[in-house]
């Protein structure tokens, strides 16, 4: 995420989302009432007269603002879509007092004016931008002898290479020519270690180099080959590169990651119930009084309760005692879990009772 303006005494933030993630949190941060600007397209009809039956009009780009009703994020689909009244825009093409829906789109501009900003919804906006600095995910693309690496980050992507092996035929001698290509696969994975908090290493290429390279990652480094994932393409180098980030694979292996998050918390959570081990709070009640103990070390938080005063009060408290929160999408079956223990939860750091 990127904020390009800002102008608290009008409580207006302008932010550029990048990612899948990025539109998350936008989901979260927006609430009804706030007011939303960006570029949107709408069909508009010919007010001439001389309409044509079957005419369903043209298709018109515009700035638009909308007071917001209703935002809705679908996870497996990337669709952030913020339903409102139209309160500004080219009055001769949209009647004021409308209802339009904008589509938030990745790296379009978004206006946000509130009548207040929360803390909550500033620190979350915060934290969305910090992400954006780190490194999300690493593409290596291998095609015989040479291996291109791209570094995804939230600004784009960071090219590192070509890293050549220098590989004879097959003709010359096995033992030797074995010899270099373990050499060229080290040199590679010298190259890796050197971001090892990246989480995500997708493996591409048109041939057999990348499954040859991963069954070494998996015989000599396990470490890294938990983070492998494989993915074909038509051709090698930058080109190569473009056509994974073309593909949307690693958009989808974002929204798993972060799915595979909240249900190992959530399995955690049940895990510790099952146990009877009285390290966990759920419900309001029980959960505030583990809060105002000093006793909650995570607070996980089911995704439709966030924009609630109260509950807002409850996350900032937790984090005010040095506790973790975490959102949980109500859009998969362990949200729907939380949602039946009252849709917030908490793991204690000692038993209350």
């Amino acid at each position: 995420m990127k904020i390009i303006y800002q102008d608290m005494k009008k409580n207006a933030i302008k932010v550029v989302p990048e990612t899948l993630d990025d539109l998350w949190h936008l989901s979260h941060i927006i609430e009804e009432s706030d007011i939303l600007s960006s570029k949107t397209t709408r069909r508009i009809q010919d007010t001439s007269g001389e309409k044509i039956r079957g005419d369903r009009g043209i298709k018109k780009t515009f700035t638009l603002g909308i007071e917001v009703k209703t935002i809705s994020f679908h996870m497996f689909t990337g669709k952030l879509r913020a339903t409102g009244v139209i309160i500004s825009g080219p009055e001769d093409l949209i009647p004021l007092g409308t209802h339009h829906t904008i589509e938030i789109k990745i790296n379009q501009p978004l206006k946000i004016v509130k009548e207040k900003w929360s803390s909550w919804g500033l620190k979350r906006l915060n934290q969305a931008v910090d992400a954006s600095k780190k490194l999300s995910a690493i593409i290596l693309v291998l095609e015989d002898d040479v291996a291109d690496i791209g570094l995804i980050r939230q600004f784009g992507v960071e090219y590192y290479g070509p890293i050549i092996g220098n590989i004879p035929g097959k003709r010359i001698e096995q033992k030797n020519r074995k010899k270099q290509v373990l050499d060229f696969y080290d040199n590679i994975i010298n190259s890796l270690n050197k971001f090892s908090d990246v989480q995500t290493i997708l493996i591409a290429g048109p041939g057999f180099v990348k499954n040859d390279f991963n069954s070494y990652l998996s015989q000599k480094h396990s470490d890294l080959a938990k983070k492998i994932i494989i993915e074909n393409t038509g051709t090698g180098g930058r080109v190569g590169i473009r056509e994974v980030l073309q593909k949307g694979t690693l958009e989808k292996i974002t929204a798993e990651n972060r799915i595979a998050l909240e249900i190992r918390a959530v399995n955690k959570l049940l895990g510790e119930i099952s146990k009877n081990t009285g390290l966990v709070a759920y419900g309001e009640k029980e959960v505030k009084f583990a809060i105002t103990s000093g006793a909650v070390n995570e607070l996980l938080v089911l995704d439709v309760l966030v924009r609630d005063k109260e509950i807002e009060k409850v996350m900032d408290s937790v984090e005010y005692t040095n506790g973790e929160v975490l959102i949980v999408s109500s859009e998969h079956d362990a949200g729907k879990q939380l949602n039946a223990l009252g849709g917030l939860a908490a793991i204690l750091r000692y038993k209350l009772f």
